[in-house]
């Protein structure tokens, strides 16, 4: 990837679709207005031996059988898309509702959840895989890899003077994602041929889209003091981001100030509420379902769902058809319907109740043993989740709504009625949104702003964080060590930034177990990299994260045990790593800690040399 290539690329790489847009920098001038982003349609195997482009790539895997489709059926127009046994696209996402135990869908999901080997060959999860039934299956990172692989080899056919490889690429994430997540998306990314990418947070991309919507009238739309809540519901996660608006020395300034957490709710469980109302349904009307058809009748409630959410206020009926099996596929069909008053129903008074602002999401309580599968929240109401996140940090006065489930127009006006009655004053919604593609033209529009051009989002970490430091002082008997609180990274810091504890060095036991303590503070707005706080409480809106005993190696020449003199620099990563660095006084050993910011996790490494020169101009090695 080259910040000098000819395009910038934009992925979104969706739970429930891909996009991506490109925008070509050779149209930049210096008097005319930027280019604008635009669409690549993606060719996709639509209907065996069928091949059409479109905009939106479905995030589905279909794993083959031999006898599922004539010879060459799934073939596409590039070499490395012939003769294959497996297809993404279209017509795994239909094929694949009528057989559910061959389709790899929420692949991004999966690759959220620690609670499996997210690069162990899982998926399909319930598909047997051993016996006259078995599936050749795939890890979520290799399901990633494919959508990706496919957007890259179309993107090579069209242009083949430039391999998207080496065109500037940006993915986009949702700003929940765990460090894990993200560099497995990376990982993913360099297994389709992909070796440099540049993450980007998903609301962050949605909000740089609508300001490439209105590159002169955004400043007459926004005002100083507004905050923006981006309220992102996608296929299978729900984003929460605020991003205010300020006034620099007379020019507007744009902050993301806050990310919620990680929110494992979206159309995922909006299909399977839908799929139990019509299962039971049936099961009144006198179809038993077998399991397999259960799977199916998901499938069909989807593609349901988004018929009669869509763009097309028009239609008030769509068809829901389970297949039988054997010879009676087709005359031992289920069918039924669903109507859009039954859909908004279910989803306005499951998903987006009428609550307080003081509402919090509902605990359930679990079994003693539950079936492994995606951790979806336990509280299915966003609004719920909106109001904790919204009390965590301020309510907003302007909304920006985004992924598929906001197409649903009475899903976006009960959201805006619900922030309107806690705010008690009209919340005004941002008006030319894009639900389906607006993160993938984002990320291009944003590639455009990292060469100069247009309005940066000033992002960085939600909050500034500390590493505890132990006072020198006599030992007391029945009385802990004081604890300071060292500033290494203020809030705001950005990501691919460092910086250096300036003025004095800290002493760093290796070669024996030693703790080492993180802290955090989402107040704190004035501290800076350096900053020395001796009083280090919850009531100085300070507040202690997760620690770790570990042993740092001594390295050639150490005493085990020794304390040696080091100097802090931090740095944090593009995939959002809160890096800390401890480097010897001569230069010539480094220890590295990364601090998991999401998951509260710390890791530590080694490095015998040589060390980076702590200037002004500090560059950061890639650790042990």
């Amino acid at each position: 990837m080259s910040t000098t290539s000819r395009y910038v690329v934009g992925i979104d790489l969706g739970t429930t679709h891909s996009v991506m847009a490109y925008l070509d920098t050779s149209l930049l001038t210096e008097e005319g207005p930027p280019p604008v982003p635009q669409l690549f349609e993606v060719p996709q195997v639509v209907l065996p031996g069928q091949v059409e482009a479109r905009p939106l790539l479905p995030s589905f895997l279909y794993l083959a059988a031999a006898t599922d489709f004539p010879a060459r059926a799934l073939d596409l127009p590039w070499p490395s898309g012939q003769n294959r046994s497996w297809v993404v696209g279209e017509l795994a996402r239909q094929h694949g509702g009528q057989v559910p135990m061959r389709l790899v869908s929420s692949a991004k999901s999966w690759l959220a959840y620690d609670g499996v080997d997210r690069t162990a060959a899982i998926l399909p999860y319930a598909a047997p895989s051993d016996g006259p039934d078995a599936v050749p299956k795939v890890s979520p990172v290799d399901a990633s890899a494919r959508y990706l692989l496919h957007l890259k080899d179309a993107w090579d056919e069209r242009m083949p003077g430039f391999p998207l490889g080496e065109q500037e690429v940006l993915i986009t994430v949702p700003a929940s994602f765990d460090q894990v997540a993200r560099e497995l998306t990376v990982r993913a990314a360099q297994a389709a041929g992909l070796p440099k990418v540049t993450l980007l947070e998903e609301p962050q991309a949605a909000f740089y889209a609508w300001l490439g919507r209105h590159p002169r009238s955004w400043r007459d739309l926004l005002r100083v003091g507004d905050v923006v809540l981006v309220c992102d519901v996608g296929g299978g996660t729900t984003d929460f981001s605020l991003i205010s608006v300020a006034d620099q020395a007379g020019n507007l300034t744009i902050e993301r100030i806050a990310v919620g957490d990680h929110i494992l709710l979206g159309g995922d469980n909006m299909d399977l509420m839908l799929a139990m109302s019509v299962g039971k349904r049936l099961e009144r009307e006198g179809h038993k379902l077998e399991p397999w058809q259960r799977r199916q009748l998901l499938h069909s409630c989807r593609f349901a769902k988004e018929e009669l959410l869509g763009a097309d206020r028009s239609k008030e009926v769509a068809p829901v058809v389970v297949l039988g099996r054997g010879s009676k596929v087709i005359g031992g069909s289920v069918k039924t319907q669903l109507t859009r008053g039954d859909v908004e129903k279910f989803l306005l008074d499951g998903f987006f109740p009428q609550v307080e602002s003081a509402a919090r999401p509902m605990a359930a309580r679990r079994m003693g043993l539950q079936e492994i599968g995606l951790p979806f929240a336990s509280d299915p109401a966003v609004t719920r989740h909106l109001a904790k996140f919204l009390g965590d940090h301020r309510l907003p006065t302007a909304l920006l709504f985004n992924g598929g489930v906001m197409k649903g127009t009475p899903l976006r006006r009960r959201v805006e009625d619900v922030l309107s009655s806690w705010a008690g004053q009209p919340v005004r919604a941002l008006t030319g949104a894009d639900y389906d593609h607006a993160v993938a033209l984002g990320a291009a529009y944003y590639g455009l702003v990292r060469r100069g051009h247009g309005l940066r989002i000033r992002g960085g970490t939600a909050r500034a964080y500390y590493i505890g430091v132990e006072a020198a002082m006599p030992a007391v008997p029945g009385m802990e060590p004081v604890l300071h609180a060292l500033c290494v990274a203020p809030r705001g810091m950005e990501e691919g930034t460092s910086a250096e504890v300036p003025g004095r060095e800290f002493g760093l036991f290796v070669g024996q177990p030693v703790e080492f303590r993180f802290l955090s503070s989402s107040t704190r707005k004035g501290d800076q990299v350096g900053d020395f706080i001796e009083e280090c409480s919850a009531e100085h809106g300070i507040e202690e994260l997760a620690s770790v005993e570990t042993v740092l190696p001594a390295g050639d020449g150490a005493p085990t045990g020794s304390q040696i003199p080091v100097r802090l620099s931090s740095h944090v990563s593009e995939v959002g790593v809160l890096e800390l660095w401890c480097v010897s006084r001569d230069h010539k050993r480094r220890w590295k800690l990364e601090y998991n910011i999401r998951e509260r996790s710390i890791e530590s490494g080694f490095d015998d040399g040589p060390a980076p020169d702590l200037g002004p101009e500090l560059e950061l090695g890639d650790g042990s």
